[in-house]
């Protein structure tokens, strides 16, 4: 259940910030909300409009004192038989100009989307054709859409920016997402929030120089403005203050809000590797567990400084790639090609780096991310062995 806004939870020991409620599924539905009824209480006045009647539907008489009525003057309009021809000639030239005004819109910016509209998806591999019916899952463009993003990416791709800072290491960035994990379970957020947080983080990071002891307010800040974005019901300021335990002010808070916007130029929809992963996961029609594994090494890798440069599309596919070998389900077939556009051969770098990063002994300042998929809630996967290097080598070179 969220968390009750403005009251502070009661804290449990061992935890770095108060456990709120009980681990519960994600994306929980909430209730209806309940519609205020327009019409006025009892005994109460009725409305009125500020502006007396912006439609002009009665007609409203304002008389000032002191000052006499004017009759009204009928206008007379004259017609001339040679203004018709005249207005057809001004009105045939705004219309020429309007189609040249379309025609070069079309050309400069319409020729992608032109481009997709063409593209037709063979009935194999058409997965939203079960959807035809359902207009909220947009099946006639949903690849479209997935295509745009894989194209927008491409604009946000980082580099190892730990240079520029000078106070930082990879080390306190790894400690900083873990909390936000953290942050993410207790507050019951969605994981598009979690991931859309550490995207911010990073483009802030790679921007502005920033001293350690205000990392926390820049991931904490992060997470509220990923909260507005993603989230109905987002965490309030207060919920943030306090989960940093009172160390930064509200002022603090709002400017950093202020400055990391600036700083990404309002521009925050970020294409995040989590809607990848969950569009891919349906071409081969991926149980929940083995989703579920797929999204745990996704998430172990947003602690990795290495995996920063990589495209959230490729991360995605790298990751579905180890759990299907992982589950023994076959390797990236036809269909994941397709709507991926990336072969094995393209994702067999970052799946070995995944798996040397999930081989290496886990650290015991890093527990949040272990310690949530080892819950029944996410089938334990954290708990499954690794597939053997052999099995794993094998399915890359096919």
């Amino acid at each position: 259940m969220p968390l009750t806004r403005g009251k502070k939870p009661g804290a449990t020991a061992g935890s770095k910030i108060p456990k709120l409620s009980a681990p519960a599924t994600e994306n929980q539905e909430e209730g209806p909300q309940v519609k205020r009824s327009s019409s006025p209480p009892h005994g109460a006045p009725k409305k009125r409009t500020a502006f007396i009647d912006i439609t002009n539907a009665h007609k409203v008489q304002i008389s000032i004192p002191g000052r006499k009525k004017e009759p009204t003057k009928k206008i007379v309009k004259k017609t001339n038989s040679n203004s018709v021809p005249s207005k057809n000639q001004a009105n045939l030239k705004k219309e020429i100009m309007l189609m040249l005004q379309l025609h070069t819109w079309t050309s400069c910016f319409g020729r992608y989307f032109l481009h997709l509209s063409v593209l037709q998806i063979p009935v194999e591999f058409d997965i939203d054709a079960e959807n035809s019916e359902d207009c909220y899952m947009c099946p006639e463009y949903a690849k479209d859409i997935f295509d745009y993003l894989k194209h927008r990416e491409e604009g946000f791709v980082l580099c190892n920016y730990m240079h520029k800072q000078p106070s930082l290491n990879p080390e306190m960035r790894a400690i900083l997402i873990d909390w936000l994990v953290e942050v993410q379970e207790n507050f019951e957020l969605y994981h598009e929030t979690l991931y859309l947080a550490v995207k911010m983080t990073d483009h802030y990071l790679s921007q502005t120089p920033v001293h350690r002891e205000m990392l926390q307010l820049v991931g904490s800040t992060a997470m509220l403005i990923a909260s507005k974005f993603e989230e109905r019901s987002p965490p309030c300021v207060e919920d943030f203050l306090y989960i940093c335990d009172d160390a930064y002010k509200r002022e603090d808070l709002i400017s950093m809000e202020a400055s990391i916007l600036q700083t990404l130029s309002f521009d925050i929809n970020i294409p995040i590797p989590y809607r990848f992963l969950r569009r891919y996961a349906k071409c081969v029609s991926a149980s929940m567990d083995t989703l579920t594994l797929a999204r745990y090494f996704c998430e172990m890798s947003l602690m990795e400084m290495d995996l920063v440069p990589e495209r959230g599309s490729l991360l995605a596919s790298a990751c579905l790639l180890m759990a299907l070998v992982t589950k023994d389900l076959g390797g990236w077939s036809p269909i994941l090609q397709f709507h991926s556009g990336y072969q094995t051969s393209d994702l067999a770098p970052l799946v070995r780096k995944l798996y040397f990063m999930l081989l290496a002994p886990p650290d015991d300042k890093l527990r949040a991310i272990r310690s949530k998929y080892a819950h029944k809630v996410f089938f334990e996967v954290a708990s499954l062995p690794l597939v053997d290097i052999d099995i794993l080598e094998k399915a890359l070179s096919q």
